[in-house]
């Protein structure tokens, strides 16, 4: 299934996690079913406020789709090429969402780094992604720590690029706010900081009708933080989520965050 459509930041969180390549086969399939047993465990998911996500590594996703499904999570992949065809070694969105996926992470600092992918590749893979009928998890952030405004300049020229400047593109993008120096970290980006560069980021997007576009914060995310986030559509949780309890006490944190929102919009109506 592709992502839930949403038109304002406060009524939709996203929670999500990837394994990288840290786990094996049979170990992902374990932590899966783990994973799904949190998710079974809070029905209050059903309603779609909170949109959980996973997304394991290649081999996994048919079985992670036959466990998956009918439940609120949404399975996406950690990449994606950028057409059917003679591609040797590369995944085709096409195949991608017939086993299921309904997101992909594009542009990720590793593969950005790593495997020398460049603006224009990162926009390619964004185009075939939706045409295919998913949602592009778009990577993004800053090399190195920057004053708020200039960091969300950075990130709003990444966004921009990966589009080819066509606007009406990122309306079906979820953005995945990484700060490249805060991977990995011991701790995330301050709640401060990533508030601020996100503030700073709506306001850069609003002259294109995009100011309430999902954006969610990924760095070394763990349990704690998004309480603390102000304007921050959810969390993309690395190995902290390996653990499926730390998961399900973020979908607490979201859905207790959802319920709070839901009572204030109902005393002020």
């Amino acid at each position: 299934m592709q992502l839930p459509a949403t038109d304002t930041t406060p009524d939709t969180l996203f929670v999500g996690v990837s394994t990288k390549m840290y786990m094996g086969y049979a170990q992902s399939l374990e932590w899966l079913e783990q994973l799904v047993a949190e998710v079974d465990a809070r029905p209050a998911l059903v309603a779609g406020q909170v949109v959980p996500f996973v997304i394991p590594s290649f081999p996994v996703l048919p079985e992670a789709a036959r466990l998956l499904e009918g439940t609120p999570l949404v399975l996406g992949a950690q990449n994606c090429g950028w057409s059917d065809g003679p591609w040797t070694g590369e995944v085709s969105p096409s195949m991608l969402r017939e086993l299921g996926v309904g997101l992909v992470e594009i542009g990720h600092a590793e593969r950005r780094r790593y495997f020398a992918e460049d603006e224009a590749m990162i926009a390619l893979k964004v185009r075939a992604a939706v045409d295919a009928g998913m949602t592009p998890l778009l990577c993004l952030g800053e090399r190195e720590i920057l004053a708020p405004a200039a960091a969300a300049g950075t990130v709003y020229r990444q966004i921009k690029a990966a589009v080819s400047g066509d606007w009406s593109v990122t309306s079906e993008l979820v953005i995945a706010y990484e700060p490249v120096w805060a991977i990995g970290a011991p701790e995330p980006a301050s709640a401060e900081y990533v508030s601020q560069v996100v503030g700073s980021l709506r306001s850069a997007l609003a002259q294109h009708g995009l100011a309430r576009l999902p954006i969610i914060y990924g760095g070394s995310a763990k349990p704690g933080l998004l309480p603390q986030l102000n304007g921050v559509s959810g969390l993309f949780l690395g190995r902290f989520a390996h653990d499926a309890t730390n998961f399900g006490k973020v979908l607490d944190e979201a859905l207790a965050l959802q319920l709070g929102s839901t009572s204030g919009r109902s005393e002020g109506s």
